[in-house]
Order: structure tokens, then C-alpha cells, then sequence
């Protein structure tokens, strides 16, 4: 019998399951049920994803925020980009832009910060490296995430989204000190 040509039994929901089929849909239902219950227990214990906010907001208001945490703490320079530390608790800005990361900041190991992001112009991926926080950062929201730095050192920001000729030049960084 092909697709093509109709049943020959007219009432096809009546003819039995072959014993096969049922294990497999068994398993199937299985598994589902499975997966359905790890992924809630995964993002409550497993500390895998991060709980975010989002909000709506324009690049000019956006950057206003950025140039006045700029202005307020910034403690030095590197390639032409200034370096922020802010104090412990505070709200810490980062802006994407084509095609780098604004400014670098300098964070304290074990203490909470509030990480905002956002862009400019484009969509930008947002990548800590080593550390695995992967957000997509779109012009016209501003992404907001807690952040407890645990290991000192310095973080690289990569740009994971394609935007443009200079994407592959698209870093930042982000020191975090003891």
C-alpha cells in the first residue's frame, strides 16, 4: 500500500497498535515527561541560565547612562577607551557599538554588580569568554543581569552576533580584580 491510494480498511483508528508501536510511543512519552521536568529543575539548581531583565529604553537615553558613570568613575585609559571602576553594588554600564564594546570595566572578585547592556546600532552578541554568558543585545532594550564575579582576572567580550565588515574586531574586556 503506498500514500497515494486510500486505506484498504475505510475506519483506520480501529485497527490494532502492533506491540512495537506502543513501546515506542511509550518511550517517547517517557522522555518527554523527562525532559519537560529537567528543564525547570535545571534553570532553578543547575545555574546554567541566567535570570535577566529587559527593558525597553533609546540609544541617546542609554548612552547618557554610560557617560555618566564614565564621567564619575573612570580610573584610566587603554587605547583610547576608558577604564570604569565602579563601586561595589552598583549599576555598571556596557554599550555595543560598531565595533566595540564601551568602556572596559574593572570589577572586585566575590562582590555583585548589576550589568547593563545594550547597543547602539545593530544586533551584538554579548560573550564573556572563558566564563560561558551568551546574551543577544538589540538597540532598543537594555538587558540587565546580576553578576558576582568568583575568579580574578581579565575577561574578554566577544561579539557572537554577525554585524558587519569589522564584527571580527568587535572585543572588549572586563578586568576583575581581588
Amino acid at each position: 500500500m503506498s500514500s497515494f491510494l486510500p486505506p484498504s480498511e475505510r475506519i483506520w483508528w480501529n485497527t490494532p497498535i502492533g506491540k512495537e508501536e506502543v513501546l515506542w510511543i511509550g518511550i517517547a512519552l517517557v522522555w518527554c515527561l523527562i525532559m519537560f521536568f529537567m528543564m525547570p529543575y535545571w534553570h532553578i539548581y543547575g545555574k546554567q541560565n541566567l535570570s535577566n531583565e529587559a527593558y525597553q529604553t533609546t540609544a541617546p537615553a542609554f548612552q547618557a547612562k554610560v557617560d555618566e558613570m564614565v564621567a564619575q568613575y573612570k580610573v584610566g585609559e587603554e587605547a583610547g577607551i576608558p577604564i570604569v571602576k565602579p563601586p561595589v553594588g552598583s549599576d555598571v554600564y556596557m554599550l555595543g557599538r560598531l565595533w566595540q564594546w564601551y568602556p572596559i570595566l574593572e570589577l572586585e572578585k566575590n562582590q555583585s554588580y548589576r550589568l547593563h547592556l545594550s547597543s547602539m546600532d545593530w544586533n551584538h552578541g554579548f560573550s564573556l569568554q572563558p566564563v560561558n554568558i551568551n546574551l543577544q543585545i538589540m538597540p532598543g532594550y537594555e538587558m540587565v543581569l546580576t553578576v558576582t564575579p568568583d575568579t580574578a582576572g581579565d575577561f574578554t567580550v566577544v561579539c557572537n552576533e554577525y554585524c558587519g565588515i569589522g564584527h571580527h574586531l568587535m572585543l572588549g574586556k572586563i578586568y576583575v580584580k581581588e
